[in-house]
């Protein structure tokens, strides 16, 4: 790693190198990556990327150190401790993995900082399911009985995308490593040095050596990771078109897969709603984050009967996020994440323009010298077009929001479901009957009721359709970096 900038904020944890190959840092073979502050355009320093030599390298360092510490037979304490003691030091360099993410992505340091501290607690949460999660014993059908046993995988390629670093990679690194397996993270291009730092902080807590490697780079590593014949299970977070990728060529491997892709979630209020909080929940729903959440709320369906009022609150709701420099504390909202991305966010907004659509606030960049160097977009909704407009159906990864009107609960669940994805949806009524109905009716993994994005390590999350395969989060979180194996014993021998 090499820090170019004396006040660039980006304290080193322990001496952060451009990668950890079995718990060592090390220098990148590769060719270096810029690292840009999205809220400056300053470049804050450049990381060595990963060759497929040392990602090879990293793999067979994780399945070696399998065998030689015994790590999947470890009793369910031992490998507990160690989770809760990465806890530890997570939740004491919390400062600085959150300046570190705040400097990476243009996430507010409020929201660094809270994001730090849940990976802390994710870690916690496995080490107690590690500890608790023997299962009791199935009857039998004859004249024996059976038992059923989960193995580790092997080693685990991990893939973390660049909007939430800390989190997302706590909850793979966590689970897999309380299963018993070995792990191999590749960072995101654009987050490497949080990554990097949070995996320092597992590796302090005494891990055996060997058991977690970070490998930095681009395609090329990707593709060398997810391609290398020692994986045994690969969890990747990101895009849909990259996850479809990964999946096609984990096919003739048959290798296992936990994927968690895009969204388009529906977030629906009914006329019956407490109108003023659901305003507020709706705006959070969106533009918390800059919109670069893959939970975002981003096609709002409002009852037409009170469209107009809701409308009214929305907008004094989105009004009162603060947008600004994510080291203010009064910044509410930060830059996108890279100035290419805000590339990307004004040709939705443009193209949703150009297909007949109103903007009815924001709609472009923000005025003033505060925002002229960083990569800063407004908060922005889009009215008059419908659910099979562009920027309706594609997942835009940024603060825009389509605002659409229905009139009956048949019509709505049909345009809501009409998406590719089903990753999460939202529901704002007073009547718990229809809340129930629409709920069972909607297409996605994660249903809100009443509140949204309420997010926690011990519920299983995941997506219908092109939103993903399999689950993260909670027991079965753990469950998905295991095998299942039954044993059978004959009380009839002898």
């Amino acid at each position: 790693m090499s820090l170019l900038a004396k006040d660039a904020v980006l304290p080193p944890v322990d001496q952060i190198q451009d990668l950890l190959i079995a718990g060592r840092p090390a220098a990148g073979d590769g060719p270096p990556l810029d690292v840009t502050n999205p809220a400056t355009g300053a470049l804050l320093g450049r990381v060595g990327t990963s060759s497929p030599k040392q990602v090879a390298a990293a793999v067979a360092a994780g399945r070696d150190t399998l065998i030689q510490t015994n790590w999947a037979e470890r009793p369910p304490h031992e490998r507990a401790r160690v989770l809760t003691r990465a806890a530890d030091e997570i939740e004491r360099q919390a400062d600085h993995l959150a300046d570190l993410q705040m400097s990476e992505n243009g996430k507010t340091r409020q929201e660094s900082r809270a994001q730090a501290m849940s990976a802390a607690d994710i870690f916690r949460y496995y080490a107690a399911v590690c500890e608790c999660s023997e299962e009791s014993m199935p009857p039998a059908r004859g004249d024996y009985f059976t038992m059923q046993v989960y193995e580790p995988v092997g080693v685990v390629a991990a893939l973390t995308p660049w909007n939430s670093p800390l989190t997302m990679g706590a909850q793979k690194i966590a689970p897999a490593l309380a299963a018993g397996n070995a792990v191999v993270l590749k960072a995101a291009e654009t987050t490497s040095f949080v990554t990097l730092a949070l995996g320092q902080c597992v590796v302090e807590a005494g891990l055996p050596k060997g058991l977690l490697s970070v490998v930095t780079g681009g395609r090329e590593t990707a593709v060398a990771l997810v391609e290398d014949p020692g994986i045994g299970l690969i969890s990747f977070t990101g895009g849909t078109a990259t996850g479809q990728s990964i999946a096609r060529g984990a096919a003739d491997r048959l290798v296992p897969l936990i994927l968690e892709l895009g969204g388009k979630s529906p977030h629906i209020v009914f006329a019956d709603a407490d109108l003023e909080a659901a305003a507020r929940a709706v705006a959070n729903g969106i533009f918390g984050g800059t919109g670069q959440s893959c939970v975002a709320g981003s096609r709002l369906f409002v009852q037409a009967s009170v469209a107009d009022r809701f409308l009214d609150l929305l907008i004094e709701a989105a009004g009162a996020m603060t947008l600004g420099p994510p080291s203010d504390p009064s910044s509410v909202i930060g830059p996108l994440s890279s100035f290419a991305h805000r590339d990307r966010v004004e040709a939705f907004v443009k193209s949703g323009i150009d297909a007949g659509g109103e903007i009815l606030f924001g709609g472009c960049r923000p005025e003033g010298e505060v925002y002229a160097q960083g990569a800063y977009f407004q908060p922005t909704i889009i009215g008059g077009l419908d659910n099979n407009s562009t920027v309706a159906q594609e997942e835009i990864f940024g603060p825009v929001l389509c605002f659409m009107t229905f009139e009956d609960e048949t019509d709505l669940i049909a345009a809501a479901n009409d998406s590719a994805y089903g990753l999460a949806a939202g529901i704002w009524t007073d009547s718990y009957r229809r809340a129930w109905r629409v709920a069972r009716a909607l297409e996605a993994g994660t249903i809100w009721i009443n509140t949204y994005k309420q997010l926690s390590i011990a519920a299983p999350f995941g997506g219908f359709k092109l939103s993903g395969l399999g689950r993260e989060k909670g027991l079965q979180g753990m469950r998905a970096y295991q095998q299942m194996k039954s044993l059978y014993f004959s009380n009839s021998y002898g």
